[in-house]
């Protein structure tokens, strides 16, 4: 059962070469963008070990798509003549199903999917993806724990006023303005890069979209799309991930594929604060830094956003002071730290403050990945731990960490051990 799997590791300095997957949150969209064409996507760089991309495909086959996977190589190809706008999911859903959603009515003027999934982080109401469709012309409805929404004709493009940079939202503007008749208009989206990745390859495939900036996005409405050839863009939350490990273990890591350009922001944070990495063409070297305290706050890109936050707070165990970190984003995520507490981690949560009291001896034990980016950092907690950490509801980790346990064991981690029911998998 997929919720018994364990992850057992113990302490180890990080020393090698790692290359970085595609980015799961890009593949994610640009396996949804599928949906609006008949004609045939081919994707590189593609990072298919993922447990939630593996889910997302499945998904996809259930609407009529084929997918054949070589390497790091996906093609998607229709195999149907008749329109599929009901997902019928009985598996654990993820929050990808509202651009599934939004896909299917732009196209085929309904849909119905199963309700979002995903990682719990506080307040994640879906409220913001219904008003994008409601103000295209849809009509949407709950109906037997499912999503469902439909228009007569086809949807209107129309100005779209986002309260907030939500990423999702603005994905699903995009993906329902490419068909939709008339000029749609997001203001205040959240340009980040996986949002620039899909519209990247929604052009290519004969959509009409401009960005002005973080002011708006101008979608022309157009009556189809094509098939095309894409690259996904590398993993920033992976890659950041192997350059935290590296400095935390006083190791030497070079990072393959690393995308500098995506994380300007957060590199110039842990420089300022201990890192020391080198700049080797496409790939990082990182060797020698020792951690100092953080104080971030986490907020839209080109800022740290919060799938950084337990990484960072980690980091700032590892140093001798105390860290600070804030995330108005997502408020109640700072449930990771009671699992850091029974390492060894003292930490205090002050209104939406999160402080770290840095340079305590951390021990391994057993403890739970409450989602995904929580369930890494754990991993990584045990890597400077003293004894052996059990990280339970491990599966958490798969959904964004692909090949994990040959890129640990190429960076010289012989002591991890993967659990699952009785069967024990030595690597």
């Amino acid at each position: 059962m997929m919720d018994k799997k364990e992850f057992k590791i113990s302490k180890s300095v990080l020393k090698g070469k790692v290359k970085v997957s595609g980015a799961k949150n890009s593949a994610l969209k640009l396996i949804a963008a599928s949906l609006l064409t008949r004609e045939p996507i081919h994707l590189y760089g593609f990072p298919s070990g993922l447990l939630d991309v593996k889910i997302h495909l499945e998904m996809i086959k259930k609407l009529g798509k084929e997918y054949r996977i070589h390497n790091d190589q996906v093609s998607i190809i229709e195999n149907t003549d008749s329109p599929i706008t009901q997902l019928k999911w009985e598996d654990r859903s993820i929050r990808n199903t509202l651009l599934i959603l939004g896909t299917l009515v732009t196209r085929f003027g309904k849909g119905s999917v199963p309700m979002p999934g995903g990682c719990k982080l506080g307040d994640r109401k879906f409220d913001l993806h219904v008003m994008v469709l409601e103000s295209m012309g849809a009509k949407v409805w709950e109906e037997n724990e499912c999503l469902c929404a439909s228009v007569e004709g086809n949807l209107k493009g129309a100005d779209i006023q986002l309260p907030i940079r939500s990423t999702g939202a603005t994905e699903n503007a995009l993906l329902c303005g490419t068909l939709a008749e008339g000029r749609t208009t997001i203001w205040n989206p959240h340009i980040r890069p996986e949002v620039l990745d899909l519209i990247e390859m929604l052009n290519k495939m004969g959509a009409s979209i401009e960005v002005q900036g973080q002011k708006c996005i101008v979608v022309n409405g157009v009556n189809e799309l094509s098939g095309t050839q894409h690259t996904v863009i590398p993993d920033n939350m992976e890659a950041i991930t192997w350059a935290i490990a590296a400095t935390i273990t006083r190791g030497d890591v070079e990072i393959e594929n690393f995308p500098f350009e995506h994380l300007e922001v957060p590199m110039v944070f842990l420089r300022e604060s201990g890192m020391k990495y080198y700049r080797n063409g496409s790939s990082m070297i990182v060797r020698g830094g020792i951690p100092y305290p953080v104080e971030i706050s986490t907020g839209p890109y080109p800022g740290i956003n919060s799938d950084m936050q337990p990484l960072f707070a980690l980091y700032g165990a590892n140093s001798k002071g105390n860290s600070k970190i804030v995330d108005l984003r997502f408020p109640g995520r700072y449930g990771y730290a009671e699992e850091f507490a029974k390492m060894g981690l003292n930490y205090s949560v002050e209104g939406d403050l999160l402080v770290i009291e840095g340079g305590k001896k951390l021990y391994g034990t057993e403890v739970i990945a409450v989602d995904l980016r929580a369930g890494i950092s754990l991993l990584l907690a045990g890597l400077i731990s003293e004894g052996t950490t059990t990280i339970k509801n491990a599966w958490m980790i798969e959904r964004g960490y692909e090949n994990l346990e040959n890129k640990l064991k190429n960076l010289g981690v012989s002591n991890f051990k993967i659990l699952k029911g009785e069967v024990v998998q030595e690597l």
